[in-house]
């Protein structure tokens, strides 16, 4: 078991890949495995954990629900709660959840607070769920887990759903667009703690500006490998917003030595680092 003073690292960023979370992939599971070139096998929550628990990092597991949009319900949260009880030294975990469902949705995040104590909700993909982030019928979410404390993860930028084929499988890039669907809700709950998953391309610089603009709103760099980064979105994680990115990897899209061994490459100044990789990730959920 890992104590919290050895910690070298929080990766804020994963997805099971239990049985049941790649069956609630649905067609996805293998569109996706053709985007990224690489085949998702099963693996437990006790693998996983002891992957992180073995580089001395704790993960946070995400889940989502489009069962609205797409028929095919979400991996049940109850699933990650447990994961999260049964690995308390490894893994945070967060609520998906279906916008859709509206006082559904909120009544699933309540009871995986009093149960579980969650760490958050997300990741939320508006591309692929099909809603906007800033429409006034999502508001009680957001009140809600604000209300609760959570932080609340969406998908920002480029999405891996839907990508190389006709039409993206009807999945619209525009949503997931940070200025102005994002900021608005920033705006609008200042109390509420955000993650925009990913650098956000093509729309980085709006991320960054985002980020730098609502001290509400944390950046995480997963989904990319260090190397090919944009240089603008180094630049401002090693000076401006150094305090508000987060170390994520997407696990299993890119693994995480993968990523800290690219992430060592790049110029950051060694507080920075610190903070990227730990620190800042300590401040959000509080460990």
């Amino acid at each position: 078991m890992t104590r919290p003073d050895e910690l070298v690292a929080i990766d804020v960023h994963t997805h099971p890949q239990t049985e049941e979370f790649l069956a609630a992939m649905g067609k996805r599971h293998q569109q996706m495995a053709k985007h990224f070139g690489r085949e998702r096998p099963a693996v437990s929550f006790a693998e996983q954990a002891d992957q992180y628990r073995d580089r001395r990092m704790m993960a946070v597991i995400v889940n989502s629900d489009s069962e609205t949009t797409s028929g095919i319900k979400g991996a049940p949260n109850d699933l990650l709660g447990r994961a999260q009880v049964d690995h308390p030294d490894v893994f945070l975990s967060f609520a998906g959840i279906d916008p859709w469902k509206g006082e559904a949705a909120i009544a699933e995040i309540r009871r995986m607070h009093a149960e579980y104590g969650i760490a958050g909700v997300g990741e939320l993909n508006a591309s692929r769920q099909k809603f906007l982030p800033n429409d006034r019928r999502f508001f009680p979410i957001w009140e809600a887990c604000a209300e609760l404390g959570l932080v609340v993860m969406f998908h920002s930028g480029f999405p891996g759903a839907g990508a190389g084929t006709p039409g993206g499988g009807g999945y619209r890039l525009e949503n997931a667009r940070p200025i102005p669907y994002l900021d608005d809700v920033a705006a609008e709950f200042p109390e509420l703690k955000i993650i925009s998953a990913h650098p956000a391309w093509p729309w980085h610089l709006e991320n960054l500006a985002m980020v730098w603009h609502k001290s509400n709103v944390y950046l995480d760099l997963s989904g990319w490998a260090p190397k090919y980064l944009p240089p603008e979105v180094v630049r401002y994680a090693d000076s401006l917003i150094t305090d508000r990115v987060l170390f994520g990897s997407d696990w299993p899209v890119m693994t995480v030595d993968r990523w800290m061994d690219e992430f060592a490459e790049l110029p950051f100044k060694p507080e920075s680092r610190q903070k990227i990789l730990l620190d800042n990730a300590r401040k959000l959920f509080g460990i």
